[in-house]
């Protein structure tokens, strides 16, 4: 962690206002690791894909930063930076250059915007140029029915009085954008969308005052008004596209009752607990953080993370994740972690995270967008060139040809046409209990041919029950000791044994160590004891009789250095729908294999109930990694499903990952998606929703691309009104928007209701 922060002197003569920032900026960061920091800004100012490409060039560009990720959808950005190189007063100092308003999010906090506000000032500004354009449209049909000269002029400076105030204030969004972006030596979309309104209006005005035949008045606030019909409509989509983030938000307990150690009670925020606080839970409230149940148990709603609405009831020893709601008796929970690391908060980062990713598709989109102000403006001057040559000097109709192409321009469809697909299906798989951490995941799981599943807390529930037991109360006792240290599913069958032991021996274990694919190794009284792998423990035990295993269960062995071994034999159970999952897996021609760290008779056991023909057993962490690399050694490209510690490696390695959220922390970090249901089903729907994904990104760029390819030489050659020029840009946003919507009413692989297929 970064050196500790000093306690911040109030008098202004001994601090200065950049140290104060920067102290401030460090406690609102998130901690990565001893180097590395991670500051979020929200940035309001962040309208289009061109701020964003801005925004991670310039702060990339930073001595100390890592990386910058800015989520257009959230408006946010998120800055890895190295705290030993550079100052976080400097990153704020850059997004002040850089002319974006910014306010820091506190690592802690899961509230995310609300933009109620800005919705009803867009509808408050579509609606004045609504009635303006209408009452300007009334104004016209006298000149359009044939008024004299006088009458026509009159009617064109009134339409002006009503015109010019409605665009001032109707075109606040556009106009102030546009501003803000050209005081800061930048360009974003919202520049050409000005340039054209006020050339159109200046044209009019131009033709009232020097008693011309046309105004464009009605033409500029219809324009105005489409605009805003089509940013309206984008704001709502972008709203509707967070509604699942905010979701998780409204399930994040502010605080939590905190019991001292004198049995006081006093109600702390949820940011002030640190793992060991004890916490009382009451009835209908949520947990604040991940913790242990202490004493009596309760009914909870463990929906969040399983997905499945039914009740479970929680005792003494159990864990409990941040977001569940505590249901019928209050509960003491010891805090495992803070706000920030919880289940919750890492559910949220996921969410956040998943239109961030820069897929391949997100990458051309922003280099285009990148370049397609400066393109617009130099196009639409050619234009006016152009025109002025073809024309003979005719200036007023050059510009408003050249007022066309800067609308007809606007390269909106193409800045949504990656990230709005991303965020609907991050949006649909959250529905279906899968996280994505990551946008390109999208990507890299559309492109798979090969899945590999691990067994024991995958392809199975992880839950096992020990049916047998070889031991004597020492030993019992020993075992249980050393398995409490463990969260390995096995480990944690055995730990449950200790309500069924009459044995009253305490063991004293210390340098405990967990082998990954092996077992968990201790020292009690100076002497090595050993949980695991029947093959591991046979190591250290003597000339004790040779103890067959039972190979048609999972087996785990224990021993004390050169003494007898000690047999638990247990079962486990088939996640639910996982022979579905794997007959939808295989109609999708994917090549199903399992790696598993248990015996042969089990993994084939499992293999046979499941219509797998590919696996292999007994298989450790460098085996798994080993097998995977010779996949893609072959031009495979594998997707790893996995739960354990011993995954972790194998997970990265894959061209795809998943993990399900019962699983290690280790596990759910290294992996791209996180199961948080129960069913398996969900890797077969987020392989669907991968495709959908896919296909819906293609068209999306093929959309925007042909509306260029049309609209713009028709713009060029005077064919296209400034009107009709807007009512065609919006068109293309509104339609990629909706065809990216169908991703939302996809129904899950396993539902028996009819599909959308995008």
């Amino acid at each position: 962690m970064f050196p500790k922060v000093p306690t911040l002197i109030t008098s202004a003569s001994k601090i200065s206002k950049g140290s104060l920032d920067d102290e401030r900026l460090r406690v609102a960061s998130r901690v990565i690791d001893n180097e590395t920091l991670q500051t979020d800004f929200y940035l309001p100012d962040m309208h289009c894909a061109g701020c964003v490409m801005r925004i991670e060039r310039e702060l990339g560009k930073l001595e100390g930063v890592l990386s910058a990720r800015a989520n257009l959808t959230l408006r946010r950005v998120a800055i890895v930076w190295k705290h030993f190189e550079t100052n976080a007063s400097t990153l704020s100092a850059e997004l002040d250059k850089l002319g974006f308003k910014h306010i820091p999010l506190q690592h802690g906090s899961l509230s995310v915007d609300d933009d109620s506000d800005s919705l009803q000032q867009l509808l408050l500004c579509l609606g004045v140029a609504g009635f303006g354009a209408a009452n300007i449209m009334l104004l016209s049909i006298s000149v359009w029915s044939g008024a004299d000269a006088e009458t026509r002029q009159l009617f064109h400076l009134v339409s002006g009085l009503v015109a010019i105030p409605t665009a001032i204030f109707s075109g606040r969004p556009f106009f102030l954008s546009a501003f803000n972006s050209l005081s800061y030596a930048r360009l974003n979309m919202d520049v050409p969308i000005s340039l054209a309104i006020v050339l159109a209006l200046a044209i009019s005005i131009w033709e009232s005052l020097n008693g011309g035949l046309h105004a464009y008045f009605d033409a500029a606030l219809m324009l105005l008004f489409f605009l805003l019909i089509g940013r309206t409509l984008d704001h709502m989509m972008r709203t509707r596209a967070r509604n699942a983030v905010k979701l998780l938000s409204s399930m994040a307990a502010k605080g939590a009752v905190r019991i001292r150690d004198n049995e006081d009670q006093e109600y702390v925020q949820a940011e002030q607990i640190i793992p060991g606080d004890r916490l009382q839970i009451s009835p209908g409230e949520r947990v604040p953080v991940d913790g242990v149940v202490l004493g009596e148990g309760s009914d909870i709603d463990r929906s969040l993370v399983t997905g499945e609405s039914v009740s479970v009831f929680v005792q003494n020893g159990e864990a409990i994740e941040a977001g569940t709601l505590n249901l019928t008796r209050p509960l003491i929970i010891e805090a495992l972690k803070t706000a920030h690391k919880s289940f919750l908060a890492e559910v949220l980062h996921m969410m956040e995270a998943a239109e961030s990713g820069k897929a391949k598709y997100m990458r051309i989109a922003d280099r285009a967008a990148a370049i397609y102000a400066p393109a617009v403006h130099i196009l639409a001057l050619c234009a006016f060139i152009g025109w002025i040559i073809v024309s003979n000097g005719n200036w007023h109709m050059s510009i408003y040809i050249a007022v066309s192409v800067l609308i007809i321009t606007c390269p909106c469809a193409l800045g949504l046409a990656v990230p709005i697909v991303h965020v609907v299906g991050a949006g649909r798989l959250f529905d279906e209990g899968i996280l994505i951490k990551d946008g390109s995941g999208f990507e890299r799981l559309s492109e798979i041919d090969t899945v590999v599943f691990d067994k024991t807390g995958t392809l199975t529930k992880g839950e096992f029950n020990v049916i047998e037991t070889h031991a004597t109360s020492v030993q019992l006792a020993q075992a249980i000791a050393l398995a409490q240290t463990s969260r390995h599913p096995a480990a944690r069958a055995v730990a449950n044994l200790h309500s069924h032991s009459s044995s009253h021996v305490t063991s004293k274990l210390s340098e405990v160590r967990e082998y990954p694919g092996l077992g968990i190794e201790a020292s009690c009284e100076g002497r090595r004891v050993r949980l695991g792998r029947p093959s591991w423990v046979k190591n250290i035990v003597g000339n004790s009789p040779e103890l067959a295993e039972n190979i048609s269960m999972t087996t785990l062995w224990f021993a004390e250095e050169a003494n007898s071994v000690a047999t638990f034999t247990m079962t486990d159970e088939l996640r639910v729908a996982a022979a579905e999952t794997i007959k939808k897996l295989q109609a999708s021609k994917l090549d199903i294999h399992i790696l598993s760290g248990d015996n042969q008779e089990v993994v084939h056991q499992v293999a046979n109930q499941l219509g797998i023909t590919t696996f292999f057993a007994e298989q450790r962490p460098a085996d798994k990694i080993a097998y995977i690399q010779n996949l893609q050694a072959r031009g495979c490209r594998v997707l790893m499903i996995g739960d354990g510690l011993n995954d972790a490696p194998a997970l990265s390695a894959a061209h795809a990952s998943m993990a399900p959220s019962s699983g290690s922390d280790v596990g759910r970090q290294a992996a791209d998606f996180v199961l948080t249901n129960v069913r398996l089903s969900g890797v077969a729907f987020a392989h669907d929703i991968a495709k959908r994904t896919g296909r819906l990104v293609k068209q999306n760029i093929i959309i925007a691309i042909l509306y260029n390819c049309i609209a713009v030489p028709l713009a060029c050659l005077g064919l296209v009104t400034p009107l009709v020029a807007a009512v065609s840009m919006s068109g293309s946003s509104v339609l990629v928007v909706a065809n990216s919507m169908r991703l939302h009413f996809t129904r899950s692989t396993l539902s028996t209701k009819k599909e959308v297929n995008p």
